[in-house]
């Protein structure tokens, strides 16, 4: 019956030492350690992307409001002939394991199936809108955020904290402000002839974004941005050249050409280009995840843009989902996620840098930074260690007093 008052007493202790943890963490905290150089250029780099995904959906409402023309599969191949013609002529070059030859030996069926992931990730959004409403595909667009966490700790061994859901849901309330924002201002645009296939269409393509997104994760951390890129240029080229001309080869040869229209489909090509040609970078600095959270804000801008283009009604919502969504998108990036690390292999793989050269995929920062994980224990093992010594000295001073009381005896 002792027992009891102790383990009580011991919780009580453990239960005050962790509030006052707490509070000295909230006496400790220093904004400079949140807002940092690096979180500033994250967010200009995501922000940055979002202004090319402005760009390409300006250009597309040109060409179908004005010009009257649909052709999404063929400005997607605009892109992906681009990036052939640069980043795989760029293997073209290199000699070794880097050249395209060692590439397609060794993994030319992976290549060849995020080249497809990525044209049907593309094609399946533009076509969601011949059936559904723009609320709808705003809302379940952002499927690919939850995907894309559940791939990353599947694949990617990535540990998130209370902190980063907490940053998802933010986001995600200001995707809600933005949709009220559209509704309010009667921008529920759209086609509502098949509403179920048009929803479906827009999950289909979150989740396969999100496949895509892992996938780029990985191969840019752990091989090369360059081979990356110049893969998914050439498969996603012929792939995209085929479905074209199965799919839209009449609304092809329609097309009245002119140099506005011919100016308006270099400005998509363009700016997706530069997308995907950057995207990578700033997915090497942070994650697939955070960048998706910062491309939240992309429908904000092309909202932005069409108040003065396409002479669309303003509302104060949007400014408050934009607020909303950076705050979001702030704390996400404020607390770091832990990867588990990767079982020991013994084979001597190495990646492939951007010149072409050999680098141990594990970098000399990269070993400090696990050796000093290890080395330092956390708080709670420090709490857990003094709870345990105090209670051996409770021990210890209990049979001290039961030998004194027994030799007065």
């Amino acid at each position: 019956m002792a027992d009891k008052p102790s383990d009580n007493s011991s919780q009580n202790e453990i239960q005050d030492e962790q509030t006052c943890g707490i509070l000295q963490k909230i006496r400790k905290f220093n904004p400079k350690d949140v807002f940092t150089w690096q979180l500033a250029k994250t967010l200009a780099m995501g922000q940055g992307l979002a202004a090319f995904i402005c760009g390409t959906a300006v250009s597309s409402q040109y060409l179908a409001s004005n010009f009257h023309v649909d052709t999404p599969m063929l400005q997607s191949m605009l892109n992906y002939m681009l990036l052939c013609v640069t980043y795989t002529s760029t293997l073209l070059c290199r000699t070794g394991d880097g050249n395209i030859l060692q590439i397609l030996k060794k993994r030319w069926w992976k290549y060849f199936l995020l080249g497809l992931v990525d044209v049907e990730a593309n094609y399946s959004v533009v076509k969601a809108y011949q059936y559904t409403t723009l609320t709808s595909v705003q809302l379940l667009d952002c499927f690919i955020i939850p995907v894309l966490m559940l791939l990353s700790w599947w694949i990617l061994k990535t540990r998130y904290k209370v902190a980063h859901y907490v940053a998802v849901g933010i986001c995600l309330l200001g995707v809600g402000a933005m949709v009220g924002a559209d509704l309010l201002a009667g921008r529920d645009q759209g086609s509502t002839s098949n509403i179920l296939l048009g929803d479906a269409l827009v999950l289909l393509s979150a989740a396969l974004y999100a496949v895509s997104n892992v996938a780029q994760e990985y191969t840019v951390k752990n091989l090369s941005r360059v081979e990356f890129l110049g893969m998914l240029g050439l498969f996603g080229t012929i792939i995209s050249t085929i479905q074209m001309v199965i799919l839209e080869r009449k609304e092809v040869s329609t097309i009245k050409w002119s140099w506005e229209i011919g100016l308006l489909f270099g400005a998509f090509a363009l700016c997706m280009y530069a997308l995907y040609s950057f995207m990578p970078i700033v997915v090497k600095l942070t994650s697939a995840t955070s960048v998706n959270l910062s491309l939240l804000t992309a429908d904000l801008f092309s909202l932005f843009c069409g108040i003065f283009l396409f002479h669309y009604s303003f509302s104060g919502l949007y400014l408050v989902s934009l607020v909303v969504i950076l705050i979001g998108f702030i704390t996400f990036n404020a607390v770091p996620t832990v990867t588990e690390p990767a079982e020991p292999t013994t084979s001597s793989s190495s990646s492939i840098c951007e010149d072409g050269c050999h680098d141990n995929p594990v970098t000399q920062d990269d070993a400090s930074r696990k050796e000093v994980s290890v080395g330092i224990p956390t708080d709670m093992e420090l709490r857990d260690e003094e709870v345990r010594i105090r209670k051996q000295k409770r021990r210890s001073l209990g049979e001290e007093n039961a030998g004194g009381y027994s030799t007065k005896m």
